[in-house]
């Protein structure tokens, strides 16, 4: 079955769950990158991502995808504001998904809200095929555990 894994990452904790899935199922990465890369920290990374959430579709470089050209299309997004990232939203928009399996996971620090409510909106038309969440996963502790959890999760996805 061939895979993609297209994700979007602000703090890294998207870009290692995309970089198990490759590991895990020989999947292609690609990564969604905004117009806007400058480096941000503390407050201004806060305010930067909260001010992403009203516009709805900020730019984003021009990625090299067909969706025709996988059999499952793996997406992941950070929570921001309870809804996944803005810069997912753009790419949901400009992608033209119609028909594909697909399968979501969101990156959160525990407040998801309804996050995977709104990320399967953004795909309907399309076999949503599983979902899963992870709270603050680059800050877990037992990184084990958390590489058995994506595990399980792709071997569900097989």
């Amino acid at each position: 079955m061939k895979t993609a894994v297209v994700f979007y990452s602000l703090d890294g904790n998207c870009a290692f769950i995309a970089r198990e899935i490759k590991a895990m199922m020989d999947a292609e990465l690609i990564r969604i990158h905004t117009k806007d890369e400058k480096v941000r920290t503390g407050i201004s990374k806060f305010f930067w991502s909260m001010g992403m959430v009203p516009k709805k579709y900020p730019a984003v470089k021009p990625v090299a995808f067909d969706p025709a050209a996988y059999d499952l299309i793996i997406i992941g997004a950070p929570v921001w504001a309870s809804s996944p990232a803005s810069p997912v939203r753009t790419f949901a928009k400009e992608a033209g998904i119609k028909d594909k399996k697909i399968a979501l996971y969101v990156c959160h620090a525990g407040g998801m809200g309804d996050a995977l409510k709104k990320f399967k909106a953004l795909f309907h038309g399309n076999n949503i095929a599983s979902e899963i969440d992870f709270n603050t996963p680059g800050k877990m502790k037992n990184i084990e555990e958390i590489k058995l959890r994506i595990s399980d999760w792709v071997e569900k996805l097989k």
